[in-house]
């Protein structure tokens, strides 16, 4: 007795998937765990930078840094203490108070980004402070990060910690 057209097509769909669909199913599985992996090991490594550079790419956030706690943006310490309408700003070791409306410009720096090990792109960045009073414990600022490179929101966003509760503005 002879398959018929019909029968071999169904013995077709009842074994499942054929092996074309599943080397491309395991393709897909691969690349979708190799940028997982990717995206839990981007690492931003920050260093002083030279002087000198300039930075037309930049980005606003409004955030909130609790009151007398430190807070660590890559390797710059920045603790603030507020009275009334000062704030008193501490940025590694370098004390300069503020007044509601006033500006402080941390020194640029340098960063690498890099996932599973291999850099993917570097930029020198500076960071401006702009005072705009207190909430609760917690002081207020814009926080103005100009890059040297256009940088993604996903690495910013890697740069800032979670404690200052940036929101873009």
């Amino acid at each position: 007795m002879t398959d018929t057209p019909t029968e071999k097509t169904n013995e077709k769909e009842r074994s499942g998937l054929g092996l074309g669909t599943k080397i491309l199913l395991g393709v897909i599985a691969l690349i979708v765990i190799v940028a997982l992996l990717a995206v839990v090991t981007l690492t931003v490594a920050v260093i002083d930078s030279q002087t000198g550079t300039s930075f037309p790419y930049s980005t606003t956030y409004r955030v909130s840094i609790p009151d007398g706690e430190p807070v660590t943006m890559g390797t710059t310490k920045i603790i603030v203490l507020t009275y009334e309408n000062e704030a008193i700003t501490e940025v590694d070791g370098v004390k300069e108070k503020l007044v509601v409306g006033q500006e402080r410009v941390i020194s640029p720096r340098y960063a690498r980004v890099s996932a599973l090990g291999v850099p993917l792109m570097d930029t020198d960045f500076r960071i401006t402070l702009k005072y705009l009073g207190t909430s609760g414990n917690n002081a207020l600022f814009d926080m103005t990060v100009q890059t040297s490179k256009q940088v993604p929101e996903m690495v910013l966003s890697k740069l800032i910690p979670s404690g200052m509760n940036a929101v873009p503005a």
